[in-house]
C-alpha cells in the first residue's frame, strides 16, 4: 500500500503544480472556452487542464517503474507503456480539438487510433469472465468490443464535463473504487493480473486530485477535450487490464456467493454508471430529436440539476455522492451480500434521491438572476488572478 500511495502522493502534487503552467500556455495559444448558448459557465475560462494530467501519469510511470514492488513486475511496466503511448495519442486529439475544435469524425479517428495503440500492445479484451466459466474472444472480436469500450468510455466522461470539477471529481470516485477492488484482488487473494489495474486507478485518482483545486467552482481551468478523453481512456484500460484478463472463478467462496465473482463485469459499469446513463440519455435523445447524437444541447444530467434550482455546487457534490455510492455501493454487496448490507445502500439511495428531486426548489426568475449574477462575479474574479 504504501508505494501505491506514493504514487497517488507524486502523482497528485505534479499535475498540481503542471496545471498553473498548463493554464497559462493556453492562455498564450488561445485555447479558451468561450461562452456559448449551451455553457454553464459565463466568463472565457482557459483549456489544457489535460495537458497537466498526462504530466501527472507520465511521472506515474517513471516513479512506479523504480519502486521495489511495483517496478520488478515485466507485466506492468510493458501495459503502462502501453497505455501511456494511447494516452499521448489521444490527448494530443484534444489539445488540437481545444485549439481549432475539430469535426466529430476527425475526433472519433483520434479515439480509435489512440485503441487501436493500446490494442496493437496486447492490452486488450482476451475473454469475458463468468464465475463457472470463461467466453473467449478472437482476435477480431477482442479488437471490438475493446476499441469499442475505449471510445465509448472516452465520449462518456467528455459528455459528463458540464460543471466545474465534475467530470474530475466523479472520476476520481470510480478510479477509487475500482483501485480498492483490484488491491484486495492483489494483496488478500494474491492476483498479480490486478497489478496492472491498481496501479492505473490509483493514478488517475492523483491526476484527478492534483487538477482538482484548479477545476472546482469557480474553476480556474478547465480539462478540455485533452483531459476529458484521456480520463475515459485511462479508466477503460484499467478495467479491460482486469476484467478482460482475469479467471473469475478463483473469486466464489461460499461467503460471498457468486456476486463476488460478478464483480469484474459489474464494477466497470458501476464505476461509469453516471457517465454511460448521461450518454445513453442524450444518444436517445438526440435520436429521437432527429439529430447525430454528438449535436450538443443543455439537457444533460447537470443541466436538468440546475433546473431543478440546485446550485452549481451543490449539483455537483451530488453527482459525487452518486458516484460513490453506486460504486462502493456494488464492492460491499460483492463482497457481503447480505440483506442489512443491501438494505443500507438502497436506504442510501433512497434519502439521495430525496435531496437530488424530492425537494424541487422553485426560484423566481429574480432571485435566478441574481444567483446567475453572483456566480459570474465569482467566475470572473477567479480568472483575474495570477
Amino acid at each position: 500500500m504504501t508505494e501505491y500511495l506514493l504514487v497517488l502522493f507524486v502523482t497528485a502534487t505534479v499535475t498540481y503544480l503542471l496545471s498553473g503552467l498548463c493554464r497559462r500556455l493556453a492562455l498564450r495559444t488561445g485555447a479558451i472556452a468561450r461562452v456559448r448558448d449551451r455553457d454553464v459557465h459565463a466568463v472565457p475560462i482557459p483549456y489544457f487542464g489535460g495537458l497537466a494530467m498526462l504530466g501527472g501519469v507520465t511521472v506515474a510511470y517513471i516513479v512506479a517503474t523504480h519502486l521495489p514492488f511495483l517496478g520488478r513486475n515485466l507485466l506492468i511496466r510493458h501495459d503502462f507503456r502501453a497505455v501511456l503511448i494511447a494516452a499521448v495519442v489521444i490527448c494530443a486529439v484534444g489539445v488540437l480539438d481545444d485549439l481549432y475544435e475539430l469535426n466529430a469524425i476527425t475526433k472519433l479517428a483520434g479515439q480509435v487510433l489512440a485503441a487501436g495503440v493500446v490494442v496493437a500492445n496486447g492490452v486488450k479484451m482476451l475473454w469475458i469472465p463468468l464465475p463457472n466459466t470463461i467466453i473467449s474472444l478472437d482476435d477480431s472480436i477482442s479488437i471490438a468490443i475493446t476499441v469499442f469500450f475505449i471510445v465509448l468510455c472516452s465520449n462518456a466522461v467528455n459528455y459528463v464535463d458540464g460543471l466545474d470539477g465534475l467530470a474530475s471529481g466523479v472520476v476520481a470516485i470510480g478510479a477509487l473504487a475500482f483501485f480498492a477492488y483490484s488491491y484486495l484482488l492483489v494483496a488478500s487473494l494474491a492476483l498479480p493480473r490486478a497489478t496492472t489495474a491498481s496501479l492505473l486507478t490509483i493514478a488517475i485518482a492523483g491526476i484527478c486530485l492534483g487538477f482538482l483545486p484548479h477545476n472546482f467552482f469557480p474553476a480556474r481551468m478547465f480539462m478540455g477535450d485533452s483531459g476529458a478523453l484521456l480520463l475515459g481512456l485511462l479508466l477503460a484500460t484499467s478495467t479491460i487490464s482486469l476484467t478482460g484478463q482475469i479467471d473469475s472463478s478463483g473469486l466464489h467462496s461460499t461467503e460471498t456467493g457468486l456476486m463476488a465473482a460478478y464483480l469484474p463485469l459489474i464494477l466497470p459499469l458501476a464505476i461509469m454508471a453516471l457517465p454511460f446513463l448521461d450518454f445513453l440519455l442524450a444518444f436517445l435523445r438526440r435520436t429521437y430529436a432527429g439529430t447525430w447524437f454528438w449535436v450538443a444541447d443543455k439537457q444533460h444530467l447537470h443541466h436538468r440539476l440546475l433546473d431543478q434550482g440546485h446550485s452549481h455546487r451543490r449539483a455537483v457534490i451530488l453527482m459525487y455522492v452518486w458516484s460513490a455510492l453506486i460504486s462502493f455501493g456494488v464492492i460491499l454487496i460483492g463482497f457481503h451480500p447480505r440483506l442489512p448490507v443491501v438494505a443500507g445502500v438502497v436506504g442510501a439511495m433512497g434519502v439521495v434521491t430525496f435531496f437530488t428531486v424530492g425537494r424541487r426548489r422553485r426560484i423566481d426568475p429574480a432571485a435566478k438572476r441574481v444567483v446567475r449574477r453572483a456566480e459570474r462575479q465569482a467566475e470572473a474574479r477567479i480568472q483575474d488572478l495570477p
